[in-house]
Order: structure tokens, then sequence, then C-alpha cells
């Protein structure tokens, strides 16, 4: 059974004027809404270089709390649990901007457009259209989550495993009793209820652990070593190119097939955070596209161009395989989520859970108002589609195309939440493909609208599930959702400048696409608009994309049906989108992220003193953070034309900054 909260018994006799009694916890406060600024903004500059260099971003809720208790430290009146909560909600929504609005992937996507090809010319926003076009779908997740939390949150109960998991850690630091994380039994799943003996031993086990002082103590010399180092060996792979990248395999590997290794920290981390499971499909992935499919496609003359072209060499060759891939495996995926949501909707269905979702245990007070929700979205569509049409005319989509997107995007976040809160994954590369469908049959030919309106539906669909965990979180802690969504509000619209300037001091620093950072999701974005507005498909690559595509339905299936009943092996039934990013990205990032999946594996099993063990997140964490941060150093001194001190052993085209 779960928990329940105890509430000692008071002596209604005697006076209550122990301030404990009566006065609520702070939660909106400056101090929560400053650090999660700072905090958002490292997120924000990390995700921006790893998704322009490989196409994935960290969500970094769990880290943000972590890092947000360690401030709470030193600070004269250490932050409350629900402050901690609304740091770590206003640093999510700034931190993934560079997701929502596009920036490692739509944007870059627009830059190589051809026109001989395409009918159109390479789009480039300057800094005030990146501004605009950020403003236009920056709060439109914002304002759809108050009716998602109320519906998925409140009524459905689902899981949202991140979520629930930060949560348990915050009430640990804390001294709070743990949270209840019973949900509801639907059909098809198991419901997730803890045994209350074990929950008791495992709280008295990681007491020590976890206890504030040690946490403090440890975690900061963790957190400053972790990000120190880092942060150094960046700045040395700036000046000194070889050192990122190492032909391991020997050079004829490296120059040939780009077969080299590129000890980066921050992705050791983030194979960390990803762990070992999700590592191995993306290595999978990594050997089966470079080591065996681009071979192929190279040697039987389908890809005659260099290996690492994306329009006539086998990296754009297997890139038609991996699209194969992420298409299924979110197809897939999706159906149960979908079939689900059918079935709530039947009367003897909704009859049976109606007692539960009547039930919301905050005051008005602390909600977010209706008119709020209904005008906001109102505006952020209105206001959307205009500022949509300013920025690309009516050369790029029609206002009632963008207006179409929205109402499309919101459709595609219910499915997007849903399946989040099931199975901790946002199909949002999915959501975005299925909208670029759609498109391709509202305005047919027209690339440039089918890519923007792509982007509108899957910024949604990101947006509102990624700030639905840190509301989960809220729940289980018994933070206001009005605090919260005034920390997204205030979030996102610091990040749209954070972003926006960022991305076009990188766009003059460096060629985007281009070897430093070659936005890998960029190309996946064009080729589907391309196919769907042609219909060509590189040479003999149609059959493999079939054979794959069925065979990951397949897997996908097993996968969601095994998730679904929590049976052991679940987790080690490949990932569909791990394993297609495994042939996005060059070997040299994967390699990194398997290292870090496999430290954590064995630390895990090993070295782990509990399952609440924590330290290896906060080394991870500053490792993220080191370099993400550094890499705006070595932003502003190649801005400054400040360049590298010697290409010595760098393999000819595949070191950055050399020629």
């Amino acid at each position: 059974m779960a928990s329940s909260l105890l509430i000692p018994c008071r002596d209604d006799t005697m006076p209550s004027t122990a301030p404990e009694d009566t006065d609520k916890p702070r939660e909106f406060t400056l101090q929560a809404v400053v650090i999660g600024l700072l905090i958002g903004c490292l997120l924000c500059f990390a995700n921006l270089s790893f998704g322009l260099q490989t196409g994935w971003i960290s969500m970094m809720s769990l880290q943000s709390a972590l890092i947000a208790f360690l401030v709470s430290r030193l600070l004269p009146t250490p932050m409350t649990a629900q402050e901690i909560i609304v740091v770590q909600t206003t640093a999510v929504a700034t931190g993934t901007m560079p997701l929502a609005a596009g920036f490692v992937g739509i944007l870059p996507a627009l830059k190589i457009l051809d026109e001989a090809r395409d009918g159109s010319p390479p789009v480039t926003l300057s800094w005030i259209a990146a501004i605009g076009w950020s403003c236009s779908i920056a709060f439109f997740g914002v304002f759809l989550s108050p009716p998602l939390r109320k519906q998925v949150i409140v009524k459905e109960q689902l899981a949202f495993p991140s979520g629930t998991a930060t949560a348990q850690l915050i009430a640990v630091l804390h001294k709070m009793p743990p949270p209840d994380t019973t949900v509801r039994r639907r059909v098809g799943f198991v419901a997730l209820e803890e045994d209350e003996t074990e929950h008791h031993q495992e709280d008295e086990q990681v007491d020590d652990t976890l206890a504030p002082d040690n946490v403090q103590s440890e975690g900061w010399h963790a957190l400053s070593s972790s990000f120190a180092a880092s942060g150094v060996l960046t700045l040395f792979a700036y000046f000194f190119p070889a050192i990122f990248s190492i032909p391991l395999f020997g050079p004829y590997l490296a120059r040939e097939w780009l077969w080299t290794f590129t000890p980066s920290l921050a992705y050791v981390g983030q194979g960390i955070i990803m762990g070992f499971p999700t590592t191995l499909s993306m290595a999978l992935g990594m050997v089966l596209g470079w080591g065996i499919l681009s071979p192929i496609a190279k040697l039987s003359g389908w890809a005659p161009g260099p290996v690492g072209d994306m329009t006539n060499g086998a990296r754009g060759w297997i890139l038609w395989t991996s699209l194969a891939i992420m298409c299924a495996d979110s197809f897939v995926s999706l159906l149960p989520v979908l079939g689900e949501y059918v079935v709530d909707l039947l009367p003897r269905r909704q009859a049976a859970v109606q007692i539960k979702e009547d039930y919301d245990s905050e005051t008005e007070d602390r909600l977010v108002p209706n008119n709020w929700v209904i005008g906001g979205v109102l505006v952020s569509v209105i206001l959307g589609s205009f500022l949509v049409w300013v920025v690309f005319g009516d050369d790029g989509i029609k206002p009632w195309a963008t207006f179409l997107a929205f109402v499309l995007g919101g459709l595609l976040s219910v499915l997007g939440v849903r399946a989040l809160g099931e199975t901790d994954i946002n199909p949002v590369s999915g959501l975005g493909k299925i909208s670029q469908l759609f498109f391709a049959w509202i305005q047919p030919g027209n690339i440039v609208a089918n890519i923007i309106a792509g982007g509108v539906a899957e910024a949604g669909a990101q947006q509102a599930g990624d700030l639905m965990q840190d509301l989960k979180t809220g729940h289980l802690i018994g933070a206001s959702p009005r605090a919260q969504f005034f920390g997204q509000l205030l979030g996102s619209a610091v990040s749209i400048f954070v972003t926006a300037s960022a991305y076009t001091l990188y766009n003059r620093a460096y060629v985007i696409p281009g070897p430093s950072f070659p936005a890998p999701t960029a190309y996946v974005w064009l080729s589907l608009a391309r196919l769907l507005r042609d219909g060509e498909l590189p040479q003999n690559s149609t059959i493999f994309m079939i054979a794959f595509a069925a065979f990951f339905a397949l897997v996908s299936g097993l996968k969601t049906y095994t998730t679904q009943r929590q049976l052991w092996w679940a987790k080690w039934i490949p990932s569909g989108i791990a394993f297609a990013i495994g042939f996005l990205n060059t070997p040299s990032f994967t390699i990194a992220r398997l290292i870090g999946g496999v430290v954590e594996q064995v630390y895990r099993t090993r070295y782990a003193k509990n399952k609440s063990d924590i330290r290896l997140i906060v080394i991870a964490s500053g490792f993220v953070l080191g370099e993400g941060v550094v890499s705006v150093v070595s932003l502003m001194l190649k801005t400054s034309g400040v360049g590298v001190a010697s290409c010595w052993g760098c393999v000819p085209g595949l070191c950055g900054g050399c020629p």
C-alpha cells in the first residue's frame, strides 16, 4: 500500500499561534525565480550546443532540483521544497527552448534549402526574426499545461516516472513524508503500488546517504570538480582540436568512414543520465548504420559521394533508414495511448473513474483560472500565426495554415503528454512528422510551409510534455500549480532572448550545419519534406526502409507491451528512437555516451549504496554543465578571431577549427 501522510494531533484548547500552523510555505519567490533562470540559462547553452551537434537535448529536471538544493543550502534562509519546485520548473522551461523553438532542427533545415531543388531559397533568420519566431511558439504549450494537468495528473493519475522520481528525491532531501505515487488501475496496465514495509526500510537506508548536510558537502565537491574538469577539457580541446577527434581505430577508418572518438566528459555525462539500456540501443544503431549499412551503400555505388555527405554520401543514405525506424517506432508506441484515450471517452469507463476524476487537492486560489487559459491559448495562437507570417511572409506559410498547425499541435500534445506519462518518452519527433504529412496535403509542394508547420506542432507537444513532468512533481510535493505556471511563463520569456542570441552567435562563428555543428535533425526535417514534395528516394533505400520499419514496429510493440506489464526485461528491448539516433550521429558522439552508460550500469550494480544514491548523477550534471558553459566561452573566442593553437594530430576534415 502507498504510504499515508501522518498529521500529529493538536490540543484545540490551546491558541493556534505557531507560524508553522498558519503560514503557508514559500513558493513563488524572487530568489526561486532568479536561481531558476540562472540554472535554466546554463541548461539552455548546453542544450543548444549539444542539440546542434547531435540532435539530442536533456530536460535535466532532476538535475535542476539537485543544483537548486545545493544552492539553497548556501542561502541565509534555505529554500522550501515548494520553492525548489519553482526553481526546477523555471529552469526546465528556460533550458528546453532550443528544441521547442526548433533552433536545433527547424531553423538549420531552412538554412540548407536549395532553390533549384526545393523551389525556395535558403531562409536564414536575423536576430530579431529569431526573436519573433520564438515568441510565436514559446507560450502555446505553457497555456495548454493547466487543462492537461487536470486531465492526465489529477483525473487519470498517470505515472510520469521522471517527475515522480524527482518528487521522491525532493521529499527525502527535505525530510518530508514520501509522496503517494499510486496510480489508477488502467486497462492493460499494472498499478504502481509500493509495499509499505519495504518503503520504510528503503527510507532508513537513504537517510544517511541523502542527509542534507551530506548532500551539501559531498554534492558541492562532486559538482564543482566535475564542472571544472569538463570545462578545462573543453577549453583545451578548442585550442588543440585533435583531442576531440581521436582516430580510435586508425587514420584510415577515421578519414574514410568517420570512425573517430570524442572523449567529451559532457557526452559521458549524458550517457550516465540516459542510462545503459538507452546508450546500448544507440550503440547498436551506430554499429549497424556506420559499420554495416554505410559501407554497403558506399561500396555498392548507391551513395557515391564522400561518406559524410548528407546529399549523395552514405550518411545521407542511411538517414532514410533512420527516418523509417523513427516513424515506425513513434506510430506503434502511440497506438496504445490513442486506444486508451478512446476507451476513456466511453460512458461506461467514465462512470467507473468518476470518483477519482472529480478530486483535486488544490484550492481555487492555487490553480490557474480557466479564463487565463482560454485567453492565453487564443492570444498565443492568433499572435503566433501573425508573427509567423511576419517572419516568413506569404511565400513561407499562410496565416490560416499556421492557425491549423496550432490546432493540430494542440491535438498532438494530448497524445504526446499521455505517452510521456505512460512511458517516460515524449515522441515529439513522430508527432512532428504527422504534422508534416498533414501539411503535405494542405499546402502541397511548399517545403517551407511543411517544415514550419511541423515545427509548430512539435513545439506544442514538446513543451507541454516537458512541463507536465514538472507539474507531476509539484502535485506530489504539494506545490502550487499557479506558481509553477508563472515560473513556466517567465522561463520561456527569458529563454526567447537567450536562445536567439546564442544561436545568432553560433551562426556568425560557425557554418551550421557544418563540421563542428552538423545539426543532424535538420536533415531529418528537410528529407521528409522533400520526400513528400517529389517522392524521390536514394537508390535502393526503399527496401531497407520497409524492412527496418517493419522490424522496429514489432520491436516497439513488444517493448510497449512488456513496459505496460512492468516486466523486468522490458528496458533491455532496444528503443527504436535511440537506435535511429545512432544512425544520425557519427560514431564519435555515440561511443562517448556508451562509455557513460557503462559507467552508470557498473556503478549502480556494484558501488551504489542503494537506489537513491545520487553521487553519480551529480557528477554527470557537472560534466554536462561544464562543457555547455565553456562552449559559450569558446564561441566568444571564435567570434573574436582567436583561433586554434595547433592542428597537430588532426585527421583532415574532422577537426573543428582546422582546415
